[in-house]
């Protein structure tokens, strides 16, 4: 048995794997990957970014587009959703066999509606209905505009993996949204809740790399004996408030009606410091309910060493001292507020790009 199923069977923990592109879907590599215990796949805007700028795998799609008259955007939306529709194919049998507890597949909105509640429900609206697929994520940002769009898609029953979460405050709010969406559909006459699925993505490695930032900044020993704790402890902190926030009379009520708990998932997973293991964010943040989606490096580094061992509640009370701790030394409000503009940014910058490359390739093919 490979780390990987051992990781679901013996810890309740889903690996997915957080990369997409078609040359794996043609060569069997996403194939391998699920057979080897990966229950899902995340995509974004840069992994798009990077698979097609890379690769001539989508030279005949493109040039059939281009023949129909479709504009550029139009194009990025059809070579991803192409993808996005392959793995939902490869994974829905254990979609099927787990009853809709795993199996999924992640799409994210344009980035460019980041800061637009509106844009991003019609948008996730429309990815939901074109795809039609019960094992479909629609990705959208935690920013504070999407906590709206996350209720109301919630609502609908779209199945929703809400990304970019940085802070334990945001988080509550966003378990908060998917809570309130459910009890939404409720209201709306919804009796069996058990077809609407979500994940709350907290992005760890980039809290290390900026909360390292700082306490080297700050250079107190005290401070540098923090460097490489930040992440792991919110992480933990964040699993106890999903704890939490997961049970007692108001969701007990949803729970009746086959609700299902929106489960934490650890996404930036691979080690950006080289001074610490790489496989930390997969090793320290292992507990049931939850999901960790790993870069295929980490995933193959966690196949070869990693350790298969709860851990993300082993002492709750000692990560709440030490974020306290880090709190005397570094801004962390700020951190999670510097941390969401830039995950907007970059992955902004990352579509915009991909746009730039395929009208380029399009003008090729029309001359």
């Amino acid at each position: 048995m490979s780390k990987l199923h051992e990781l679901f069977q013996r810890q309740g923990q889903s690996p997915w794997l957080d990369n997409l592109k078609r040359e794996w879907l043609i060569s069997g590599e996403i194939q391998q990957w699920i057979d080897d215990g990966v229950r899902g796949i995340t995509s974004n805007p840069s992994i798009f970014q990077k698979a097609i700028e890379s690769s001539q795998a989508y030279t005949e799609q493109l040039a059939e587009l281009v023949a129909r008259g479709a504009t550029v955007e139009d194009c990025y939306w059809e070579l991803v959703l192409q993808d996005i529709e392959s793995a939902l194919g490869l994974l829905r049998p254990i979609f099927d066999e787990s009853q809709g507890a795993d199996g999924f597949v992640s799409l994210e909105v344009s980035p460019l509606l980041a800061r637009d509640t509106q844009g991003t429900q019609n948008q996730a609206r429309s990815l939901w209905e074109s795809v039609n697929k019960p094992n479909l994520l629609v990705k959208i940002p935690a920013t504070q505009e999407g906590l709206g769009a996350i209720s109301q898609m919630t609502s609908e029953g779209t199945s929703v993996n809400v990304t970019l979460i940085f802070s334990l405050e945001r988080y509550a709010a966003v378990m908060d949204s998917y809570i309130s969406g459910l009890e939404a559909a409720l209201a709306n006459g919804a009796t069996d809740l058990s077809h609407i699925s979500s994940v709350g993505s907290f992005f760890i490695s980039r809290v290390d790399t900026e909360v390292d930032r700082r306490l080297t900044s700050n250079g107190a020993p005290e401070a540098l004996a923090l460097m490489g704790t930040a992440a792991v402890t919110q992480g933990q902190l964040a699993y106890g408030a999903f704890v939490a926030t997961f049970s007692g009379p108001r969701w007990d009520r949803l729970a009746a009606h086959g609700a299902r708990v929106q489960r934490p998932l650890w996404a930036s997973t691979s080690t950006k410091n080289p001074d610490l293991s790489d496989t930390l964010y997969v090793d320290s943040l292992i507990g049931p309910n939850s999901v960790n989606t790993l870069p295929d490096a980490t995933l193959r580094a966690f196949q070869d060493h990693g350790t298969v061992l709860r851990t993300v509640d082993a002492d709750l009370a000692e990560a709440q001292r030490l974020w306290e701790r880090l709190g005397n030394f570094v801004d962390l409000e700020d951190v999670a507020s510097v941390l969401e503009i830039e995950g907007v940014e970059a992955f902004k910058k990352s579509f915009v790009e991909l746009l730039d490359v395929l009208k380029l390739r399009c003008d090729a093919l029309r001359s």
